[in-house]
């Protein structure tokens, strides 16, 4: 296999709120001869708030990163959900509409950019799963998973809209994705399946409507624990933050107990790869996951 190489899109989150998401991708890159070059000049994308308030400077801020990693003429990785909706639907408008991609390089310009459409954009997920591939990954696992019951949670932005999956997200189907699902079997994980796990996690309405996103976070962690999850894991440190630090709140509001790790996709990958403890970065999470640090 030829060494595979991508600019690095860590976004706002992985570099301040969740460090140990960015810790456990570089470990994991790292442990399989993966270059990733961080996109140092790249900005916020948006959190698909500023597209509500001001979709044009949206347009424009995400068309700026991707310039980046086009000067690199590498595929831009990205770690959150979130900041891969609001590229590859950027893409999408741009590749699609070329009087709109001139007004946003006319912006551009200013700063001595342009815009060309000529890199993909792929979460790391499917960076690993469709460019490492999974068989390669088994072949290098060294602690397998096989003694947790893992619950994959992929929330919305990854899997939706649809009609970007076939050029942004390998085709994955909404209704019934099995990315995480096939990547936790690689590790040798038991995969839990469960009626929550393509569904929201409520991070995008927090501050407008806590008790609505309580409720949802509440009912996706009941139902992987309900059916026996030890551990559920999600490849957007958004859903992830919504899900590890709203626990307690969640399950007063349910009128139950809520206490499982959750765990960045990559951390997962990295127990079963042999990781040190400090690039998976367990000590970050407030709901505690001490029984992942024997895995």
């Amino acid at each position: 296999m030829s060494k595979l190489k991508y600019a690095l899109y860590t976004g706002c989150t992985a570099k301040e709120s969740t460090p140990e998401l960015l810790s456990s991708t570089l470990a994991v890159a790292d442990k399989l001869g993966i270059e990733l070059i961080i996109l140092e000049e790249a900005s916020c994308c948006g959190a698909s708030h500023l597209q509500d308030f001001d979709p044009f400077l949206s347009h424009v801020l995400n068309a700026r990163n991707i310039c980046y990693a086009e000067k690199l003429g590498l595929t831009m990785a990205t770690l959150c959900n979130t900041c891969q909706i609001n590229l590859a639907m950027t893409k999408e408008k741009l590749d699609h509409d070329s009087d709109y991609r001139a007004k946003v390089n006319e912006k551009l310009a200013e700063v001595g950019l342009e815009y060309k459409g000529n890199i993909k954009i792929k979460h790391f997920l499917y960076a690993l799963i469709d460019d490492y591939g999974l068989e390669n990954i088994s072949s290098k696992v060294e602690v397998p998973l096989s003694h947790f019951n893992i619950a994959p949670f992929y929330g919305c932005h990854n899997i939706r809209p649809s009609e970007l999956q076939n050029t942004s997200n390998g085709g994955e189907n909404p209704y019934n994705p099995t990315s995480l699902d096939r990547l936790i079997e690689a590790l040798e994980g038991n995969t839990v399946d469960y009626a929550s796990k393509n569904k929201c996690c409520g991070f995008h309405v927090d501050l407008q409507a806590p008790h609505t996103s309580n409720a949802l976070t509440g009912t996706a962690l009941l139902d992987a624990i309900d059916n026996n999850a030890d551990v559920v894991v999600t490849p957007c440190p958004l859903c992830h933050l919504n899900m590890d630090i709203k626990q307690k709140s969640a399950g007063k509001q349910a009128g139950r107990d809520i206490n499982i790790p959750i765990l960045h996709m990559p951390q997962m990958v990295a127990l079963a790869l042999g990781c040190t403890e400090k690039e998976i970065g367990l000590k970050y999470h407030v709901t505690k996951a001490k029984q992942l640090k024997g895995a």
